[in-house]
Formats: structure tokens, sequence, C-alpha cells
């Protein structure tokens, strides 16, 4: 059987490593969102604050899986990006080019990207349409793991606010689909600007 799963990034809840809840604008671009959402027999979320409200927001009941969980960030949570690269500059170079790097005595970007691995490999064949409300970074190892590309890749994916990814399992192998229906914001209908790897969230 097929298992279709869509991974719907959570916006940013602040500008601090780790957890942060979601702006009034965070809140009603989410809202606007849901109605393109079509429905799944499935609905899950990661365990942020900005996650739970995520899925209150587009009105949908989720379950709490703790897999999708955000990095941890170790000693570098509640810092921010400028408050790391004036202290530790050369640890925070090294997180963002070796892949096995933890400066912060947290997660490396390759433990990320084996921990949801596993998750992925624990959904079971009938799992059917599946919504999972989750973190950049989740997202960026999933699509690591799905493109079979190396983990140094991880950084150079983009995964803008609110965009949704549809994965398709078949034939052994992940299938990428974007889901163009949540890259628009509601009150202007203009894309969603794309930045580079949001490394905050």
């Amino acid at each position: 059987m097929k298992v279709h799963l869509t991974l719907l990034c959570a916006t940013a809840g602040g500008a601090a490593f780790g957890d942060g809840r979601l702006s009034e604008r965070g809140l009603r671009e989410a809202g606007s969102a849901g109605a393109a959402l079509r429905p799944y027999s499935l609905t899950i979320r990661a365990p942020s604050s900005r996650c739970a409200q995520m899925a209150d927001a587009l009105g949908m009941e989720a379950t709490l899986e703790p897999a999708l969980r955000d990095f941890d960030y170790g000693e570098w949570c509640g810092r921010t990006v400028g408050e790391v690269t004036a202290t530790d500059p050369h640890g925070f170079t090294a997180w963002l080019t070796d892949p096995d790097s933890a400066p912060h005595g947290g997660e490396s970007v390759r433990q990320l990207c084996r921990r949801t691995a596993n998750w992925l490999s624990s959904l079971p064949p009938d799992t059917g349409r599946a919504l999972a409300i989750t973190e950049p970074a989740v997202v960026r190892a999933i699509l690591v793991l799905a493109l079979s590309a190396p983990a140094r890749a991880f950084w150079h994916l983009d995964v803008p606010p609110l965009s949704a990814l549809a994965f398709t399992w078949r034939g052994g192998r992940w299938d990428v689909r974007l889901d163009r229906a949540t890259l628009y914001e509601s009150a202007s209908s203009r894309p969603l600007e794309c930045r580079g790897p949001a490394l905050v969230t």
C-alpha cells in the first residue's frame, strides 16, 4: 500500500534557538492556509508550542509525535544567532558545515536525520493520507532522506514557513512533490518570499 505524507512547515516562533509562540501574523497565515489543505486520515504535530498553535489555527486535532521535535540545541537554546556567533563563531561555522558537529552539546545534523529516518521507517503501510505539522529542520532532514542526498546538503535546502511538501512511499522509495496551495499569503495572494535556511526555528 502507499503512504501519502504531507509535511507542513511551522512558521517562526521567535528570534532565538528553540521553541517560541507564533505572532498574530503567523496565526492569521496559518489559519488561511487551512482552507487549502485536503482531508487527512491522520494529523500529527511536533511537540513545540508553535506547532500546537498552528494545529489550533488550522482547526485540526493533531496527535503529538515526539519524533518530529526540533533540534536539541543544547546550551544554545534560548540564545540568538548573533549571541552564538559572538561567543562561539568557530562552533557555529562547524555546525553549519560538518553534519557530525554538535558544538552546543545537543544534536548534530546527522543525528537529526537519523532520528527522522527511524520515524519514517516506523510508519505502518496502512497509514493512508497523513499530515505532519513540524519544524523546518525536520522537513530538511526528511528531504535529505527522500532525495538520497548527503547530510551536508541539509543547510542548502530552503524550507519557507507554511510550505508543504508531499511524500509518497511506493516501490521502495519516497517520491517528493511540492504542494503549491499553501505557499501564498491570503491577504495579497503573492508568493511567500523564499529566504535562506531558518537557523533559529
